[in-house]
């Protein structure tokens, strides 16, 4: 069966109404003391921790630290990155949902989210009802490259050699349910071909038997496959994207190089715990949409390959349910387990 991906740009509506929606509910009540001193979170003058599911030196991680400083000067709080790995980040998940939704407790996240609420249904909370959206923090590019003893051009001739001896040839990814393992698994669904999932440990490992030639292909963040491109140690087919990476403007989408329509951008974004009260959650919005529009943010996720993008709370939650749909989907369809 084949997995129709919605243009992930559409997603992201009413941005302008809600902004405003936000100012009005903060009020006029708040005009006197913005006017004398930084703005406090409604209720709470404690500090804020901003839990990243994931070890340091990741993108996310990058992402909490480059908000964090910002988000406490505008609040005048202190603000605090607390990583919380484990579990495929649901250990660091379930920590925001358990936590009070008084706005002292945020997650910093990525799509792992949803993917591993169907990789992991016996878990006693839900990771898309269970927190709030605040909003989109950035967009991250997948991808596909291949060791250059393959001698493919372009992801075409990839899956026409897949077709040739399918189960033959191999792929990696740093784990079961991770974006890169999803990202070929649903390339495969939407052209019919068969090649072997090899997970590792970890990114490191996974790009090290790459490099080595021990498996011809994976899925790959930009930044972390661009040195090995240049080098020619790899070789890019394609960008899982709707459009072409200033990085790499000759690099074809997927859907350019004749493969279907196999867009696999990550998206990036915070939240808080259910039931945080919807001026809050508008005031970190507003907050958070600022420190992303700064230049000192659209340099610091650059070296991660990211672009900065934000949303209304609204669309965000609108693009975390149908996001969450379509890999259900997939993974209904391939029948991946965590396991």
């Amino acid at each position: 069966m084949k997995t129709h991906l919605l243009p992930r740009r559409q997603l992201l509506l009413s941005a302008g109404a809600s902004a405003l929606t936000g100012l009005l509910t903060l009020g006029a009540g708040r005009v006197a003391a913005q006017s004398q001193a930084p703005a406090q979170a409604a209720g709470t003058t404690g500090p804020i921790r901003l839990i990243v599911p994931f070890t340091p030196g990741t993108g996310i991680d990058l992402i909490a630290r480059t908000v964090g400083p910002k988000l406490s000067e505008r609040l005048g709080r202190p603000v605090v990155v607390d990583n919380r790995p484990g579990a495929s980040g649901n250990t660091g998940t379930e920590a925001v949902v358990r936590a009070a939704p008084d706005g002292s407790t945020l997650l910093v996240s990525v799509n792992t989210l949803v993917m591993n609420r169907s990789l992991y249904p016996t878990l006693s909370w839900d990771p898309v009802r269970d927190l709030t959206p605040i909003t989109l923090t950035s967009w991250g590019q997948l991808l596909l490259v291949a060791h250059p003893k393959t001698g493919w051009r372009n992801a075409r001739e990839l899956l026409e050699a897949a077709r040739r001896q399918p189960g033959r040839l191999n792929y990696a990814s740093p784990g079961v349910g991770t974006p890169h393992h999803l990202s070929m698994e649903l390339l495969k669904n939407t052209t019919g071909t068969f090649i072997t999932h090899i997970p590792y440990r970890g990114t490191g490992p996974a790009v090290t038997d790459l490099l080595g030639g021990q498996v011809e292909s994976m899925f790959l963040p930009i930044h972390v496959a661009l040195p090995h491109i240049k080098a020619g140690k790899l070789l890019a087919l394609g960008i899982g994207s709707d459009k072409r990476h200033p990085l790499l403007p000759d690099l074809p989408t997927l859907a350019e190089a004749g493969v279907g329509q196999v867009n696999v951008d990550m998206w990036y974004g915070i939240f808080a715990p259910k039931g945080t009260p919807p001026a809050l959650v508008t005031q970190l919005n507003r907050e958070i949409q600022q420190i992303l529009a700064s230049e000192d943010a659209k340099r610091a996720f650059s070296t991660q390959g990211m672009d900065p993008a934000t949303s209304t709370p609204e669309a965000f939650g609108q693009l975390v349910e149908r996001d969450a749909a379509r890999w259900a989907q997939l993974i209904k369809a391939r029948q991946i387990t965590a396991d």
